[in-house]
């Protein structure tokens, strides 16, 4: 595992996060009633210094009424404004020392401002979700808000027993005490703030296949009338699931949820084990299955390999729209090439001014991106040759496991796996605006062996 943490601040959001120390674990036991949407919670942050002594740090935590603060038992001084929480606790922790958090918070959870609009909490007409890509996770919940610095997850949850909660990881327990239920979830694998996924509603589940012995169990929580079109739109979610690990090795976590709300999204959002999907996604015509896909393949590209900070989002966007393609190739549909010749064709009409390894924060999540960024790894595949090309994947995210990376240290990984080398490629691919030509098709050869 590396992880390539960033030194200093995201230079796309410098007001999040805080890169003087890390999180190894977050503890959050949330109650929250869907009505008044109101939401209380207690937060236990253990954490450690980085190689300074600390005499003050920072958490992200959007506008809600502080009740207390301790740091490892003490009371330190805060200030809390503007999205963040300022500590300075009672005496300077040692470079390197561990040390304990403590927040209680309660409010009115709502999104968070971003160029894209709110995001983060959203109240829906009967429940909440969580989408918080990139920096809505404060909306809930006091973080360090960088998506390098990944923490496991054991998560509480209080509210009236007619709602289901799901979250990303494994249930542990869930407990019904009057009118209340208690449900528990434990996220072991590293994660980022961003990834910390959450649902309340009222809804069925269903499993999806039979994961057998040693497989991975999937499930879906969806309204009761979808069924019968969810049953359809992801009937080959298993079997995208089975390609996936062929190519790009064994599934990252232990489990994998998809949730459909009862309202309409723009777009799915992904969470680590779980991927979020509007009702506007399920039309019983498998209408949406490239964006199954796209979310599944983010377990790998994204949630178990995440970006050392947002310049590189790329590596997310780019690998997970290869991975509709890939599916699309190998269940019978149009091949990785003729899609890269569409996307090639669609982005010779678009403005040459955007270069995949720092897009900048106003096009970082572009339709460009996306597109320029799955043709790019087509691209290498071309350069590399199939045999090459996966087994490059393979080791790219075998090494990378639960850690963060940079564009850097894609191109160093990939140039190991080629027989000339890679540098003029990636920087006309990646470094410049100009879309370079499309790439020669792969030779004929014999069907990969993942």
């Amino acid at each position: 595992m590396a992880v390539q943490q960033a030194v200093g601040p995201d230079p796309y959001f410098p007001g999040n996060g805080d890169s003087r120390y890390r999180v190894h674990r977050y503890e959050l036991a949330l109650d929250y009633r869907p009505g008044p949407n109101r939401l209380s919670g207690t937060a236990r942050i253990n954490a450690i210094a980085g190689r300074s002594p600390l005499t003050e740090f920072q958490l992200n935590l959007a506008d809600f009424k502080i009740g207390r603060i301790r740091v490892d038992g003490r009371q330190p001084h805060y200030t809390h404004r503007g999205g963040r929480l300022r500590i300075r606790p009672a005496k300077p922790i040692r470079a390197g020392a561990a040390f304990t958090v403590e927040v209680h918070w309660s409010g009115n959870p709502k999104p968070v401002n971003s160029p894209w609009g709110g995001i983060g909490w959203e109240e829906l007409g009967d429940g909440a979700l969580v989408a918080s890509q990139p920096v809505g996770a404060p909306s809930w919940y006091p973080c360090n808000d960088r998506p390098a610095d990944k923490a496991s997850y054991l998560i509480s949850i209080t509210c009236p027993s007619s709602y289901s909660v799901v979250a990303g990881g494994r249930l542990l327990t869930r407990t019904t005490k009057a009118s209340t239920t208690t449900w528990v979830y434990e996220q072991a694998a590293p994660t980022s703030s961003y990834l910390v996924g959450l649902s309340i509603g009222k809804y069925q589940t269903v499993l999806l296949g039979d994961p057998g012995l040693g497989g991975v169990p999937q499930h879906g929580h969806l309204p009761a009338h979808l069924l019968a079109e969810f049953s359809r739109d992801f009937a080959r979610q298993p079997g995208m699931m089975h390609l996936f690990q062929q190519l790009f090795g064994p599934y990252p976590f232990d489990e994998y949820a998809v949730v459909v709300t009862e309202e309409e999204l723009d777009v799915p959002v992904e969470a680590q084990g779980l991927s979020l999907f509007g009702a506007n996604h399920v039309d019983g015509a498998r209408g949406s299955e490239r964006l199954v896909a796209h979310e599944l393949a983010h377990q790998w590209f994204g949630n178990s390999v995440s970006i050392a900070d947002w310049r590189h989002i790329w590596l997310n966007e780019g690998f997970a729209k290869y991975a509709e393609w890939l599916w699309s190739e190998r269940s019978g549909g149009r091949s990785a090439q003729q899609l890269a010749t569409i996307a090639h064709r669609l982005l010779s009409a678009q403005p040459q001014d955007l270069r995949l390894a720092d897009p900048g924060r106003k096009s970082m999540f572009d339709d460009r991106l996306y597109e320029r960024g799955g043709l790019t790894v087509h691209a290498l595949r071309c350069a590399l040759g199939d045999e090459a090309f996966f087994r490059m994947l393979r080791a790219w995210l075998a090494l990378h496991r639960n850690g963060a990376v940079t564009t850097s240290t894609f191109t160093a990984h990939a140039a190991r796996f080629a027989a000339e080398p890679l540098d003029d490629f990636f920087e006309a691919w990646v470094y410049r605006g100009a879309l370079p030509p499309m790439p020669l098709p792969l030779a004929p050869r014999g069907a990969e062996s993942a």
